[in-house]
């Protein structure tokens, strides 16, 4: 059990051969504000090369989160969440703790990641605003599903 939360249903895995592609993608694709329309295909391949992280209950996935990373440098920490019927029980928080204590990212410089809504969230897994956005720049393409 994770002692932060009640987690003794639950568990996390970063197996790919265990994640659920039709969960995460009927997730991502229609239910979340970051990733509305991604196809499979585009699914599949972020997935290839992420570090994946599944959280599972008796029946089956629950929550996914992903890590775009070198192991060397940066992080960036993308497409968190915990179907609705399982939210409420701490696992959001237990799946960052989760994350950001991988043994192979603990000498990184910099963690990265952008939310519209889950900032208190993130915060308790030490996140906050970026210390220099003067610094950032981005190449925005919000058609990029289509």
């Amino acid at each position: 059990m994770n002692p932060k939360h009640d987690t003794r249903e639950y568990e996390i895995s970063t197996e790919k051969s265990r994640l659920d592609i039709p969960l995460i993608h009927e997730f991502l694709s229609n239910k979340s504000y970051w990733a509305k329309g991604i196809t499979m295909p585009q699914l599949e391949r972020a997935i290839c090369h992420s570090l994946c992280y599944g959280i599972y209950h008796a029946r089956g996935q629950v929550g996914f989160g992903r890590v775009v990373t070198d192991f060397t440098t940066t992080a960036y920490v993308g497409d968190v969440f915990i179907v609705e019927s399982h939210r409420g029980k701490g696992l959001s928080v237990w799946l960052m703790d989760t994350i950001v204590a991988h043994p192979d990212m603990q000498g990184l410089r910099r963690w990265v990641l952008a939310t519209a809504d889950a900032h208190a969230l993130y915060r308790k897994s030490g996140f906050g605003p970026l210390a220099r956005p003067e610094r950032w720049m981005e190449k925005h393409r919000p058609g990029a599903y289509d």
